[in-house]
């Protein structure tokens, strides 16, 4: 299997990232975000479509930047915990597999703070996973054809209720049981608020300032696309390169912001945390009782339309129908976004204390005809 080099795809440096998917920028996928979710509450598969990615408006960019400036540090730290006890687990030997597109940015920056602080530059791509569909066996195929006697450490930002994980479990257990390969399903990710790892930087449910923005803090890469009307049996899952968002892309300020605070980090406070993340953490995915509980309360159809934690209720606000937002503590500094993006599109919040995360948003039910 052969990845064009020589052609660009994405915003990211090259020594960054390498993307092991089928450039379908050409196509026109996109759709208006009610007729998508209509699509989508009707059966079809969300990975086979896209939403409208466009230029942020200027309130979207300062509500980023500010973000960026009041949890950088955060990010920073969290970044470091979760990147010790990765090397501590499988050293020189690892290559890092960030899943498309939130986890990319995180996966930079993992291979970033191992490289300051251990001179080990690690592979690092990035490759799609599709809640429903699986994993791309083809970007594993290729990853593991070229590092013999790897271990791959799968990355991606944050854990909602925990659907990505149960997906790369399920994915890793069928690649290992039809390849004879022995693949670790442990995802490591910056906020775990669903406890669904062991590998996480912490399971606060903070905002993570990637969140605010679609493809402009995300290398300009759509979400990931898996049609068999443009993915072939030989080919990787596929996305598109927004290249006409150029002017707009903060993808690189945003790592290198991040970088920065690198340097300014207290390492005995990252030992401790990383010491005390590994002992007695429990995997109980106690959010997920959470969502049902939440599910049934509001008379939803489906857990797929509860989508809990600060990222997932970003993702609802900006690229869904959402119908209700529940906040834990609306004064809370991790949701002026989603206040200021709740009143914008006219959707009820409502005070909810009964729940571990920060904030939950709801999907709006459509219905079936245009």
């Amino acid at each position: 299997m052969e990845v064009k080099n020589s052609v660009k795809f994405g915003s990211y440096k090259k020594e960054d990232v390498q993307f092991l998917l089928k450039d379908l920028s050409n196509l026109q996928l996109e759709g208006s975000t009610v007729d998508r979710e209509k699509r989508i509450q009707n059966g079809q598969h969300y990975s086979e479509t896209l939403p409208i990615e466009y230029n942020p408006p200027e309130h979207y960019l300062q509500l980023f930047s500010n973000a960026l400036n009041e949890y950088k540090q955060k990010v920073a730290q969290c970044t470091a915990i979760v990147a010790e006890q990765i090397y501590q687990k499988t050293g020189n030997q690892t290559v890092l597999v960030s899943l498309a597109r939130a986890g990319t940015p995180i996966g930079i920056l993992i291979k970033r703070y191992i490289k300051m602080q251990y001179g080990v530059n690690l592979p690092h791509y990035s490759i799609s996973i599709i809640r429903g569909k699986g994993i791309d066996e083809n970007a594993l195929l290729y990853i593991l054809q070229k590092h013999k006697d790897c271990r791959i450490q799968f990355i991606d930002g944050w854990t909602g209720k925990g659907a990505i994980s149960n997906e790369l479990t399920k994915a890793c257990q069928h690649f290992n049981k039809k390849y004879r390969v022995m693949l670790d399903d442990t995802l490591a990710v910056l906020a775990d608020p669903g406890y669904c790892t062991s590998l996480f930087g912490t399971r606060e449910d903070f905002l993570i300032p990637s969140a605010c923005l679609n493809s402009t803090v995300s290398g300009l890469i759509s979400r990931t696309v898996l049609n068999d009307a443009y993915i072939g049996k030989e080919d990787f899952h596929g996305a598109k390169f927004y290249q006409e968002l150029l002017p707009f892309d903060v993808s690189n300020d945003y790592l290198e912001e991040i970088t920065a605070e690198f340097n300014g980090l207290n390492q005995e406070e990252i030992t401790e945390a990383t010491i005390k993340n590994s002992e007695g953490q429990e995997i109980t995915f106690k959010g997920m009782e959470e969502v049902f509980t939440i599910k049934e309360e509001f008379q939803i159809d489906s857990i797929h339309y509860v989508k809990p934690g600060v990222g997932e209720t970003t993702r609802v606000l900006l690229r869904r129908v959402p119908w209700k937002i529940l906040i834990k503590d609306p004064n809370s500094p991790y949701v002026r976004h989603i206040v200021m993006l709740a009143k914008e599109k006219g959707v009820e919040i409502i005070p909810y204390q009964h729940m571990s995360y920060t904030c939950c948003g709801l999907i709006k039910k459509v219905g079936k005809s245009g």
